[in-house]
């Protein structure tokens, strides 16, 4: 049996853009400290960012190249809750958990070689 949560009536305006930029520093933090595959990214986005500015003239490329580096985080940030999420539901092993964390894992996976072939073709 659930316990009800109060209800109160949603904010709006800037309070409720105040709540939900805690929302997401709090969920920032928490994969942060959860995930390493996240500070691993982080570091190395130190490292590719000012490459990025010292190795890259093309504004257009140096925008591609930020932009998928971002979409990165996002899908590292996504496979995240979604990992959360199968683990709330319960410890024992079921296919479609298993299904729900390679897919997310995949994403990620798909993400970083979609990174790797725009670094590849700056060159040209």
């Amino acid at each position: 049996m659930s316990i009800p949560m109060p209800t109160r009536p949603p904010a709006r305006g800037v309070p409720r853009l105040v709540a939900a930029l805690g929302h997401s520093l709090r969920g920032l933090r928490a994969t942060w400290r959860s995930e390493a595959a996240f500070r691993l990214e982080t570091r190395l986005a130190l490292v590719v960012v000012p490459a990025v500015w010292w190795c890259v003239p093309a504004p257009s490329w140096r925008a591609l190249l930020l932009v998928t580096l971002g979409l990165v985080f996002v899908v590292e940030l996504l496979n995240t809750a979604v990992e959360a999420a199968i683990d709330r539901i319960g410890p024992e092993r079921h296919p479609l958990s298993g299904k729900a964390k390679d897919a997310g894992s995949a994403a990620v996976t798909v993400s970083l070689l979609l990174h790797g072939a725009v670094w590849a073709c700056v060159p040209w």
